[in-house]
């Protein structure tokens, strides 16, 4: 059965359970206050790339540097601006999976498209874009500038309870948190990676009194990086 943001659905190799996860991560809710204002925002994608991995599903995540004026040093999914050149969202997003995490792009299969999601702080409109790895390869940094980390994190760490948080910043901000493989995930990416966790069945209960503070190194990032938005909790 064909549906709407999915431009590949039903393919025999890939998992049931990723298959039911693509058709209910189309349909996600938007709240208001995440969707897009008349005028737009800068359209960007990011690629959620499922894998099955040694221990269970796991996902792409990479590390960006430190030294750049947006999201420094912060763990994100790959993605980036949408160019002229990107025929849509999903190409933009496979093309920077490619730049940022050295995936070549014949391995992956896009299963979805999810609404897109308006960010304010940075003024960028993002589309997730959803895939299944068919042929898992090595990963590493494309450019160093950039992007320092490739990791694939498994879905059971991200489900731990002992991995999770509520990041707190200063300003009073407080959402999701994540402290996977040698990361500590937040913001945007913790957001998303929240509600794939609940459509994928996969949400333990955890201790959401449990606080992180934001790491001195992420709050002495330049001024316009993203920070948390108040919006963007959990139960998106």
């Amino acid at each position: 059965m064909s549906t709407a943001g999915r431009p590949d659905p039903g393919q025999a190799d890939v998992p049931a359970w990723l298959d039911r996860l693509a058709e209910a991560a189309v349909a996600m809710p938007v709240p208001a206050a995440l969707r897009t204002p008349a005028g737009g925002g800068r359209k960007s994608a990011v690629l959620i790339l499922f894998a099955d991995g040694p221990h269970g599903p796991d996902l792409l995540l990479i590390q960006r540097s430190p030294w750049l004026r947006r999201h420094a040093g912060q763990p994100a999914f790959p993605g980036g601006a949408i160019d002229a050149a990107d025929a849509s969202p999903a190409a933009a997003a496979v093309r920077e999976a490619a730049e940022e995490a050295q995936v070549s792009p014949g391995s992956v299969q896009v299963l979805a498209v999810l609404p897109e999601l308006y960010i304010s702080r940075s003024g960028f409109s993002v589309t997730p874009v959803l895939a299944w790895w068919r042929q898992p390869g090595p990963v590493e940094p494309g450019d160093l500038a950039e992007v320092t980390a490739v990791a694939r994190v498994p879905v059971a760490e991200l489900a731990d309870p002992a991995n999770r948080s509520t990041i707190r910043h200063p300003s009073g901000f407080s959402g999701p948190a994540f402290a996977v493989g040698g990361m500590l995930v937040w913001g945007f990416t913790a957001m998303l990676l929240d509600r794939l966790l609940v459509l994928g069945r996969w949400e333990q209960p955890w201790d959401t009194s449990r606080v992180t503070e934001l790491p001195s190194e992420v709050l002495s990032a330049p001024a316009d990086s993203e920070v948390l938005d108040s919006r963007l909790q959990p139960g998106l």
